[in-house]
């Protein structure tokens, strides 16, 4: 039996269609990320999956059991399940052992290794009103911890957070259900939260699931240019230019859709030829933008002595994907 079931959740709002009927199962285990632009219904969905919001159609199950909305129940929730928003919401002006203490279920010995699991031992004598963003997030996340659920829902955990602090909550998420058992249902618009984490991905596009699977196939398979750019940079190529970049090959209908690393470089007479128009150092790479044709191409390499007006030639790396939206 999966640990989480959400069968036909529908969801209609003042007249419109807020979540179009969403299907899917998680196992115990297994960190599944939904993904999507913001107000495409994903936080929405998690929300209804904590009980925090009543679905007008559909069903949600937890271990078997079905969570109850808000109209159901005289306070919203599910045994079970905790929910973590972007916003702490600690109380004010509480030391941060009181606000703990009063949220546990857990033994001494256990709540301590929580505690230096979340990197909050040392802020246990400070006051909330004393934390930074950062700190007030994991001091919410113990307190919801403490509380032992088997399913953790976080809600874009680490748009609000400095790049250190960001680091720090990533590890903890990783560290959750090796170390706790706590399977965890992560939210999130930023592909570098969810692709080196999930084992599975769910993509969101106004309301409707278009796209589920593991992250590498969600990332080198898009079912169209939404999903594409949620998850990096990429190139759509379309006409002649398609042929130029496959000589040989059959070509499908639709565009081409290629990401920045399947393209090479190489001698004359190994791919196509182009015009490189400008060349940016990103760091561990240079982006060079290329004119092939009527299309201009974006492309990574690690030759920093090409200069605007070289001619280069482009061939194409793995697999290549054709969209038609």
């Amino acid at each position: 039996m999966p640990l989480l079931s959400v069968t036909d959740i529908t969801l209609h709002e003042h007249g419109s269609t807020v979540l179009h009927p969403i299907s899917f199962q998680q196992q115990q285990g297994q960190k599944l990320a939904l993904a999507g632009e913001s107000g495409t219904g994903k936080s929405t969905l998690l929300q209804i999956i904590a009980g925090l919001i009543q679905p007008t159609a559909g069903e949600v199950r937890v271990d078997g059991s079905r969570v109850r909305g808000p109209q159901e129940v005289l306070v919203p929730g599910h045994a079970g399940v905790a929910y973590l928003n972007q916003k702490s919401e600690l109380p004010k002006s509480l030391r941060v052992e009181q606000v703990l203490r009063y949220a546990s279920k857990r033994p001494a010995a256990e709540a301590q290794a929580l505690f230096e699991l979340c990197h909050i031992g040392h802020l246990l004598g400070r006051r909330t009103n004393q934390l930074s963003g950062g700190e007030q997030q994991r001091v919410a996340l113990a307190r919801l911890l403490l509380g032992a659920p088997r399913l953790l829902l976080l809600d874009e955990p680490f748009s609000n957070l400095d790049r250190a602090h960001k680091r720090t909550m990533q590890a903890i998420v990783e560290d959750l259900g090796s170390r706790l058992g706590i399977t965890c249902l992560l939210v999130s618009h930023d592909a570098a939260d969810t692709l080196p984490w999930a084992d599975e991905i769910l993509v969101l596009q106004q309301g409707r699931l278009v796209q589920q699977g593991p992250p590498a196939h969600i990332y080198q398979q898009p079912v169209n240019e939404y999903t594409a750019a949620l998850f990096g940079d990429y190139n759509l190529v379309q006409g002649a230019d398609r042929r130029a970049l496959l000589p040989g090959q059959r070509i499908p209908a639709g565009a081409l859709l290629l990401r920045p690393e399947q393209l090479r470089l190489g001698p004359p007479g190994s791919g196509a030829p182009g015009v490189v128009r400008a060349l940016r150092f990103l760091g561990s790479y240079y982006e060079v933008e290329i004119a092939l044709g009527a299309t201009i191409i974006r492309a990574r390499t690690d030759a920093r002595t090409l200069a605007s007006g070289d001619l280069v030639h482009l061939s194409v790396s793995g697999k290549p994907t054709f969209i038609t939206e």
